[in-house]
């Protein structure tokens, strides 16, 4: 297939990208390589893909030297008019949108971000995909539109209106903006809601990356709530193989899905979501005990209140993965934080 895969100079998107690429597909990737964390270390992402720096020029189209199916240009989501050149010179079969102004507690601080990236940016692949005929749109939700929820495992059949950061706020957006155009256009979209993903080449803002640096540099760490939260830690690799699936996968509409009690996970219009998570909540003492065991050091800790926008514990239901799709992320949290260990102290050279 020919596919648009949004943010590939980050850290999903550049492993769904290489994964497609080694199974033959044709990826064409776009990121604007901002500066919400290094760009550095998306500029090494890209290097993999066979994406040179100094060949990179905003908005002018760059051929990997790797991979022959692979093209990569710098844009922003929100500049309209060359997101849509895009997608009527190419004509995708599908499109993953991975590309969003990440973090919670960022959110509060920079909203307009939120708004321009995650929303406007988005009913910009809405419109490509429409105008261009696409066959099935999947994009990056996030396991924070539960909000306020407390039943837990979360359910994709659960009501979502209760988001408690502007991040979370602009995702569940995203699932209703889909679900528009799934309606109205017929256009088959995919919602993926993402439970604490991490793993080696991670994101520098995430506590198993903060962690790590902290306690090699002898720092302490910060463990908010006083340690008692649990996160669903959901390895890349996990990740990448659900999306893949989900992918090849467009959802049809369910004739029984009926308005009378509305179910959120499906609809009559042709859009799906699913949770993507390990469905086993670690505790956040035993996760750094882990990284602590793969360091073989111990971590100085400072205990601090629950973050505002923060929620004390997630954990995903995947029985719909399970049984749709035949997957159910399994790496044990141990074995991935081993990798991310292995490749942090390969990456940054330490010894």
């Amino acid at each position: 297939m020919k596919i648009l895969v949004t943010g590939t100079a980050g850290f999903i998107g550049f492993n769904l990208a290489k994964r497609l690429l080694e199974r033959g597909d044709e990826v064409f990737g776009i990121d604007c390589i901002n500066s919400y964390y290094d760009v550095n270390l998306k500029y090494s992402r890209l290097q993999i893909l066979g994406i040179e720096k100094n060949k990179i020029e905003y908005g002018i189209p760059c051929k990997s030297n790797v991979y022959l199916k692979h093209t990569f240009i710098k844009l922003n989501l929100e500049d309209r008019d060359s997101i849509l050149k895009v997608f009527k010179e190419y004509k995708f079969d599908a499109v993953c949108n991975l590309a969003a102004q990440a973090g919670v507690r960022y959110s509060i601080e920079n909203p307009y971000t939120y708004i321009e990236s995650n929303i406007v940016g988005f009913i910009n692949i809405l419109e490509g995909s429409r105008h261009s005929e696409v066959k099935h749109l999947v994009y990056a939700s996030s396991s924070s539109v539960y909000g306020l929820n407390e039943t837990m495992p979360f359910s994709t059949h659960h009501n979502v209106d209760h988001p408690i950061s502007l991040y979370a706020a602009s995702k569940k957006s995203n699932e209703l903006m889909a679900h528009t155009y799934s309606y109205l256009f017929n256009l088959p979209t995919t919602g993926l809601r993402f439970f604490t993903v991490y793993g080696p080449w991670g994101r520098p803002d995430m506590a198993l990356f903060l962690f790590t640096k902290a306690i090699l540099e002898g720092k302490p760490i910060d463990v908010f709530n006083h340690g008692n939260m649990k996160r669903d830690f959901t390895y890349i690799d996990d990740i990448v193989e659900g999306i893949v699936r989900v992918i090849d996968s467009p959802p049809a509409p369910n004739a029984k899905w009926s308005g009378a009690t509305p179910d959120p996970s499906g609809s009559k219009a042709p859009y799906a979501l699913y949770n993507i998570g390990n469905s086993n909540p670690v505790k956040l003492m035993d996760f750094i005990e882990a990284i602590e065991t793969s360091l073989g050091k111990t971590a100085h800790k400072n205990f601090l209140p629950l973050q505002q926008g923060d929620v004390p514990a997630t954990w995903a239901d995947v029985e719909d993965l399970t049984k749709n799709l035949g997957y159910k992320p399994e790496t044990d949290v141990k074995v991935g934080i081993e990798r991310f260990v292995k490749w942090y102290l390969e990456y940054y050279g330490h010894k």
